[in-house]
């Protein structure tokens, strides 16, 4: 039902407390009015909140509170988190395999790792966080509800470029040597940054990261080439 604004709407909306009164018969004063408007659209906007989808838990959340039960220590035949070896193994068959068992169950585990709150997609994210704990080199799904914001050059430099263009290794120019850097982009930078996108020299494509973004790259090429901020290190 829409209800009508001012006094009207306010009888309609409490009229069930007074069945004895005609509907129009009730007046209110202005700041109530006021009052019940204000604690309906406040009712609105928590019935929003409360319907709002949680957000998505990641890897390391899901194995904390679920999967750690056994594979913290290998209860159950589980393959124990660390172990090289047993996740090797079985990191060889895939994500979408692996999931898959963790999905409808396998030997001593139940279907969903006996949690059917947790989403396809929140399992594939454990899974991929215990692989990784044991050797592995995942990289964990990216939600499409909330993909995670886009890392700086000076976070993705710090994460990874910095292991060569810090001290110059393999001949990498160093960052912010600018008369290193400007023979690299005369060609101009989007050039520059296809060159780091497929390999050059002893680079691998994507500078060794599998998940960096074109975006991500550019502002890192831009940060090698920038250096820090005066009185910050690389």
């Amino acid at each position: 039902m829409i209800i009508p604004p001012g006094e009207e709407g306010i009888a309609l909306m409490l009229a069930p407390a007074f069945p004895d009164r005609p509907l129009l018969s009730m007046r209110f004063s202005k700041p109530l009015v006021m009052s019940v408007a204000l604690a309906l659209a406040a009712a609105i906007f928590s019935s929003t909140d409360a319907w709002a989808q949680p957000a998505e838990r990641s890897g390391k959340d899901v194995v904390d509170k679920v999967c750690s039960k056994c594979h913290a220590t290998g209860a159950q035949g589980a393959p124990k988190i660390g172990d090289k070896p047993a996740w090797s193994k079985r990191a060889s068959q895939g994500l979408s395999s692996l999931t898959e068992h963790a999905l409808t169950g396998i030997r001593q585990m139940p279907a969903h790792g006996g949690s059917p709150d947790l989403t396809d997609f929140e399992i594939k994210r454990a899974v991929t966080y215990m692989v990784n704990q044991s050797g592995g080199k995942w990289v964990e799904p990216i939600s499409k509800k909330s993909p995670p914001a886009p890392r700086t050059g000076e976070e993705v430099v710090k994460a990874q470029c910095y292991k060569c263009h810090e001290t110059g290794k393999g001949g990498a120019p160093k960052i912010g040597d600018r008369d290193a850097w400007i023979p690299r982009l005369k060609e101009g930078l989007d050039a520059t940054v296809r060159s780091a996108m497929k390999g050059h020299g002893g680079m691998p494509a994507r500078g060794g990261m599998a998940d960096l973004s074109d975006s991500e790259l550019r502002s890192a090429v831009i940060y090698l080439f920038r250096g820090p901020a005066p009185g910050k290190r690389p």
